[in-house]
């Protein structure tokens, strides 16, 4: 039976660097955002090149469910989902309790965040932001007596090896050295929206050393941060911390 990691992210989390660390492992598969598509297909959400992505993906939410979430390709012991918390909307939640699945949040500090959020999203709103889904989602699993674990991305900048060895370990899987590092370029699991969103990326060769941002904080995104803190500071209270700073 494969373990099935499920990312519960938002956007300019270095969620993608995740993804490519455990596509590195032999022993997984990944899939990115796999309900992208159903999300831009039941909302009015403005993304970068809206139209062009709803013309090649998947948007039948159920039927992602069914034939990609649940379904791991050729039986991979470890199947790695990148979703974002604020696609999962209209769908039955039963999923997220399946016996295969481990939930991981990933979550970003706001005020580092948005700065970055809005070379993509103009003018994004806590939707885009998906501290508030990530936060429900979060109250949700915990109340049904199913507890995620949390990473934080500045931790997992500050000290990859230690943060993965102890995700691992708490996943019941064996650390790997080869999720430190991948060859730049785009990925064969890239979602289509990779040319729009993963150009730094592409020239990673590994999670870059965490950096924080010094340009002042943009007046207009003040109300974003506001309501976003405070779901980002429960989350941080249960992530994962570096040993090293």
């Amino acid at each position: 039976m494969s373990l099935i990691i499920n990312l519960l992210s938002g956007p300019r989390n270095v969620s993608t660097a995740l993804m490519y660390s455990f596509a590195e492992r032999s022993d997984t598969a990944v899939v990115d955002e796999p309900l992208y598509g159903h999300y831009l297909k039941l909302t009015k959400a403005q993304q970068p090149h809206r139209d062009d992505l709803l013309g090649v993906l998947e948007q039948d939410g159920e039927k992602i469910l069914r034939e990609t979430i649940l379904s791991p390709p050729n039986d991979a012991p470890v199947y790695f989902l990148k979703n974002m918390a604020h696609h999962l909307i209209e769908l039955d939640d039963s999923w997220l309790f399946d016996e295969r699945i481990r939930n991981v949040f990933l979550i970003r500090d706001p005020e580092q965040m948005l700065p970055s959020l809005v070379n993509q999203i103009a003018e994004p709103t806590p939707r885009d932001a998906a501290y508030e889904a990530q936060s429900i989602w979060f109250d949700m699993l915990a109340e049904a007596g199913s507890p995620a674990l949390v990473l934080d991305s500045k931790e997992l900048l500050l000290d990859p090896r230690g943060v993965l060895s102890t995700l691992t370990k708490k996943l019941g899987i064996p650390f790997d050295e080869g999720m430190l590092a991948w060859e730049p370029g785009p990925r064969e699991e890239d979602g289509p929206w990779a040319p729009y969103w993963y150009h730094n990326l592409h020239r990673s060769t590994g999670f870059a050393p965490y950096r924080e941002k010094t340009e002042p904080f943009s007046e207009k995104l003040l109300p974003l941060l506001e309501s976003s803190r405070p779901h980002y500071e429960k989350l941080s209270q249960h992530a994962i911390r570096a040993s090293v700073s």
